[in-house]
């Protein structure tokens, strides 16, 4: 069991809680993952780990209130338990002095580039943040991202904060004005890796992109979260979830993620009546 700590909401899509997990908080490194399940009855689902502390015995995971369990784990509150909190899960990204390094994040994608963007800062690289919202009421956690780049933009689609435009947008501005770039990592919705890895294809930069494919057991069992990356397959909780984007097959990867949306849909709307 598992006993939440504290809770935060971050803005009206996206909530923090910190939950006691110590053997998880001690093993964490970035670009690895959780697997959590709320009670006897529920379904497992992976979250991103946001920041661990070993000292303590907890982690912080946000995660954005899209299905009927993220729904369901924002209705727990300080001292609520949660049956199981199994990981650290897939594999560490590697850190090493590559240079300059750009980390791109969309979205929910902005608390999983946190520890990989810390931990490139530490191994001595030129660290640049790339952060992408719809519009500025969902914008999160720049003070953070802030604290672990040497550089950090801020876009929203709508131009209400920030820049105005896409993630993408704000790293072709970069490539044109002559940044040397040694590798991009990207983090958040499928569409947007794809698009990141096509735009950097072409000038030779390393793409490394963190996949997030339909995922169960999270162990290799199930196979879920397989992937087509370089024509083999691979599965996303034991292979990856970070991959070299290009070589992912995306189309293959948006059509997987669009399987169970009508099941997904009915799920949502039963939690909603109580059901």
């Amino acid at each position: 069991m598992h006993t939440v700590k504290r809770k935060k909401s971050l803005n009206p899509e996206h909530t923090l809680i910190e939950v006691e997990a110590p053997l998880v908080a001690k093993k964490f490194k970035p670009g690895q993952f959780v697997d959590i399940r709320l009670h006897e009855k529920g379904e497992r689902i992976p979250l991103t780990v946001f920041k661990n502390y070993p000292e303590k015995g907890t982690i912080t995971i946000v995660f954005l209130k899209a299905g009927k369990t993220t729904m369901e784990f924002d209705t727990y509150e300080e001292g609520d338990v949660i049956s199981d909190v199994v990981g650290p899960l897939g594999k560490p990204v590697d850190i090493e002095n590559f240079g300059t390094v750009v980390c791109v994040a969309g979205g929910c994608g902005a608390p999983e580039v946190y520890p990989i963007a810390k931990a490139l800062g530490e191994a001595g690289n030129h660290v640049i943040g790339i952060l992408g919202f719809r519009n500025e009421s969902v914008v999160m956690l720049e003070d953070d991202l802030k604290e672990v780049t040497d550089e950090l933009y801020t876009a929203t689609e709508d131009g209400s904060y920030g820049i105005k435009g896409l993630t993408t947008d704000v790293l072709q501005g970069l490539i044109d004005e002559g940044k040397d770039i040694d590798l991009v990592h990207a983090v958040g919705p499928a569409i947007m890796l794809k698009v990141v890895s096509e735009l950097t294809e072409p000038y030779g930069i390393r793409t490394m992109v963190s996949l997030n494919p339909i995922m169960v057991d999270a162990t290799g069992m199930c196979g879920s979260c397989r992937v087509r990356v370089d024509g083999d397959m691979r599965l996303a909780c034991v292979d990856g979830p970070a991959f070299d984007g290009h070589k992912v097959d995306f189309d293959g990867l948006l059509n997987r993620l669009k399987l169970f949306e009508e099941e997904e849909r009915i799920s949502v709307e039963r939690f909603k009546k109580g059901q």
